[in-house]
């Protein structure tokens, strides 16, 4: 019986994992031992429909943050430079039987509008990126910022303090002027009093 109740689990995941479905969308009800999807986890995709390809969103950005690099650099300019001068060169210097694009260049045109078409979404997209890095560069720099500026608040209000009860502490040329003070008054008090 145990052998019967482990074989039918087996079989149950397997038809699960086929179905595309995950065992823990599925749940078995206690009362009537069927299985019910589970409404508080989201629906995976059924095999049998068009799924899309899926990527990491991480490493597109990096990628075309580098394109979007490569594109802004005098590298990438000498390098289309030649390459159109190659192509309108092949195509009207050498015969006529090895051109593949005839005067007006209706390829090379493809071509580069292609190219433009992929450029202008790849840099927007490393230009948002950016625009992001340095959103959270400006919020912990404010952050930062404003830390400092309660430190240094913080700091005044002590040195303040402390200025002020300062003030009221007796410093050792105050004392050393009372003492002489003292001694003099001292001292004129002796002469008066071996005067008499």
């Amino acid at each position: 019986m145990q052998g019967e109740l482990r074989e039918l689990r087996q079989l149950r995941e397997l038809r699960t994992r086929e179905r595309g479905g995950s065992r823990d969308r599925l749940e078995t009800s206690p009362i009537t031992g069927s299985n019910r999807i589970r409404l508080d986890q989201p629906r995976t995709a059924r095999p049998g429909l068009l799924t899309l390809p899926s990527y990491d969103p991480e490493a597109f950005g990096v990628l075309s943050e580098r394109i979007a690099r490569f594109l802004g650099t005098g590298r990438f300019i000498v390098w289309m430079t030649v390459f159109v001068v190659v192509w309108i060169g092949w195509n009207t210097l050498l015969p006529p039987g090895v051109r593949f694009d005839e005067y007006p260049f209706i390829f090379l045109t493809l071509a580069l509008s292609l190219q433009a078409s992929y450029a202008a979404p790849l840099i927007l997209l490393a230009q948002n990126r950016q625009d992001n890095r340095d959103r959270v560069n400006m919020e912990q720099d404010r952050a930062r910022s404003d830390r400092n500026i309660a430190d240094t608040e913080y700091l005044a209000r002590e040195v303040a303090a402390l200025r002020h009860g300062l003030g009221e502490v007796a410093t050792r040329d105050f004392i050393r002027s009372e003492l002489q003070s003292l001694l003099k008054e001292i001292d004129e008090r002796r002469d008066a009093a071996g005067s008499l």
